[in-house]
């Protein structure tokens, strides 16, 4: 029985492990691969279409005499003078209209004063690889690039308010031009029917905009209107998104709660309204970054989720407030927050709290486990902020693991021990009862009773595993902290796979391999612990279960090769760990341990038929 236990595990495990490995790995580099030449080939499409249609020599079209407000907030914008998708660089992009500069701790950019609009905004704390000198992530960019991604918020007028900001509006800066966190920048516009818009910029130490719309009224009649805010997006990433993250529209509204629909899921439904809220957020959201809206006055919006084909392809999160209502001589002041940077755990969390921005942290997708999935993200990153290296903080947080599920560890291990022990008697009880299998389950049974022995026993050290297997990865996997997070020596990325291969003498041979030979010296120290851990149990006399027993570590080591490295250094910990475990349990209860023999006995020439 126990042996029959051993192959059903092995079996499990394995269809485990082969299934995540499809899934979570291999379906989406594939699908990666397939995306990417997707969207080169639609940028080289629509560069060739705007080169054809752009003419030099042309001179600067007028701006559009249509009201920019009256258009709703998914209306392609068109800035004045036309913008150009083939902009030979981001700097020309930028050049090609005035802007107010954003310099904070952790951001710098600009804000684009035709639209007021936030497309130009790099992050100062990451880089693009693990190269510190590689260039800084850029969130934002201007809509004239084929990355195009921006924030905006306007407002849709009538013939009484005459044109209110929108994409086309030409904002002034009124005093201090650039916007720091103890600096904020203050815009003005004044149209032909006496209204006049004060618009305020502050911003955070970190990743939070605050935008601040005062609409002055000095005309003679009381005038209605709508504010609107939108996050829209030309492009997509340029890897697939998989099963175990969210990557695309999102948001909290409403009763309906959490949304999230994938570029996919937009592309087919196109438009998608849920019900009216009066609080929540909404936006768009990559793997470690997001850039969201947060409607702040309490007022009734109408969330819209939606994704544009006419003119270039486009992906919009935004909202569209009931009437604003401003009498003659009157003012009225409507403020919406503009998250846009990196998902750091702590900050969304002090975000959510200290804005009361309701459910924020679901920003960041910890998943249907999210109940160990936090907890272990927690317990690993204080032990960083301990140690001062996540790897550290991982074999740390293995300890305590295997600390906390000891006593049931010690328990299982214990009974394996005395089932060894009773191994003679469980030989002699089958061969007794070798023709009568219900003599012999009887006899097995009051034999376990006798001896107190739990027969499924063995399979609670790699039950526990599995859950501790899978929160590990979710957080390597969507935590920004793990990103570029180094370990010791040729380990520069916990959330990347072992960079070096033996297939190469560990890059001393200067050739590039095929991904599935790409097997680094811990996968090799994991496939190691793996194979000591189960020589530590006797060889199933079964040949196909010996078989079976000895190839394992050696496929175990191929599929985890392309897992994460701080995934598969917890794995060769977590097997160091037990073996010693077992072993100490094993000697404690006068069980032999088979390590030694087992060892040996793959060097002992084994006698032919005729001996």
């Amino acid at each position: 029985m126990e042996n029959n236990r051993n192959f059903f595990i092995t079996i499990a495990l394995s269809v485990l492990i082969l299934t995540l490995w499809q899934v979570f790995y291999m379906n989406p580099r594939v699908e990666a691969q397939r995306e990417a030449a997707k969207i080169e080939q639609q940028r080289v499409e629509e560069q060739k279409k705007a080169a054809d249609a752009a003419n030099p020599g042309a001179a600067t079209p007028a701006p559009s005499t249509a009201t920019p407000g009256t258009a709703t907030p998914g209306a392609i914008p068109t800035a004045p003078g036309g913008d150009v998708v083939t902009a030979a660089s981001r700097d020309q992009a930028l050049a090609a209209s005035k802007r107010v500069k954003i310099d904070t701790p952790s951001l710098e950019g600009s804000i684009n004063l035709t639209g007021a609009r936030l497309d130009d905004l790099k992050l100062k704390h990451y880089t693009e690889t693990v190269d510190k000198n590689s260039p800084e992530i850029s969130l934002l960019n201007p809509q004239a690039l084929p990355t195009g991604y921006f924030a905006e918020i306007g407002f849709v007028g009538n013939d009484k308010t005459g044109a209110v900001p929108g994409a086309e509006t030409v904002w002034s800066v009124d005093g201090n031009p650039t916007l720091t966190p103890s600096t904020p920048v203050t815009l003005t516009y004044t149209n032909d029917k006496g209204l006049t818009f004060k618009r305020t910029f502050s911003v955070d130490a970190n990743y939070m905009f605050t935008v601040s719309d005062t609409v002055q009224n000095s005309g003679s009649s009381a005038v209605s209107l709508f504010n609107y805010g939108r996050v829209t997006r030309y492009d997509k990433p340029a890897v697939a998104s998989t099963y175990v993250l969210h990557e695309g529209l999102i948001g909290v509204t409403g009763t309906e709660g959490l949304a999230e629909y994938k570029y996919s899921k937009i592309e087919s439904d196109k438009q998608i309204t849920p019900g009216k809220s009066t609080d929540g957020w909404l936006g768009i959201t990559d793997k470690y970054w997001a850039v969201t809206l947060v409607p702040t006055e309490k007022q009734p919006f109408q969330p819209r989720y939606a994704y544009f084909e006419d003119g270039r392809h486009r992906y919009q999160s935004d909202f569209l407030t009931d009437p604003i209502n401003v009498e003659a001589g009157q003012s009225a002041t409507v403020e919406t927050e503009i998250f846009a940077g990196a998902k750091e755990v702590a900050k969304i969390n002090a975000y959510e709290a200290d804005r009361h921005i309701r459910q924020f942290n679901l920003l960041i997708d910890w998943g249907w486990f999210y109940f160990i999935t936090k907890p272990m993200f927690w317990l690993i990153d204080t032990l960083y902020k301990f140690f001062g290296n996540f790897g550290l903080a991982i074999l740390a947080t293995t300890v305590i693991v295997k600390a906390i599920f000891f006593p049931l560890a010690n328990k299982s291990y214990a009974s394996m021990a005395n089932m060894k022990k009773m191994q003679p008697k469980m030989l002699e009880i089958r061969e007794k009862y070798a023709d009568d299998k219900m003599k012999q389950q009887q006899a097995m049974m009051e034999l376990y009773k006798t001896e107190k022995i739990n027969p499924l026993a063995g399979c609670w050290p790699v039950a526990l595993q599995i859950p501790v297997f899978f929160s590990l990865y979710k957080v390597l996997y969507i935590t920004i902290e793990m990103r570029h997070a180094p370990f010791f020596g040729w380990i520069q990325d916990l959330a990347a796979p072992d960079p070096t291969s033996i297939f190469n003498l560990f890059g001393l041979v200067p050739i590039t391999l095929p991904h599935m030979l790409m097997i680094g010296v811990w996968p090799l120290i994991m496939g190691v612990t793996m194979f000591l851990q189960m020589r530590m149990n006797p060889t199933p006399p079964d040949p196909t279960q010996a078989a079976i027993f000895t190839w394992m570590p050696v496929i175990f080591t191929f599929m985890m090769a392309g897992f994460p490295a701080g995934l598969v250094i917890y794995w060769a910990w977590n097997n160091t760990l037990s073996i010693l475990q077992q072993g100490v349990i094993m000697k404690r209860q006068g069980a032999k341990i088979e390590l030694w023999d087992n060892l040996l006995a793959l060097f002992r020439k084994k006698p032919s038929p005729a001996e």
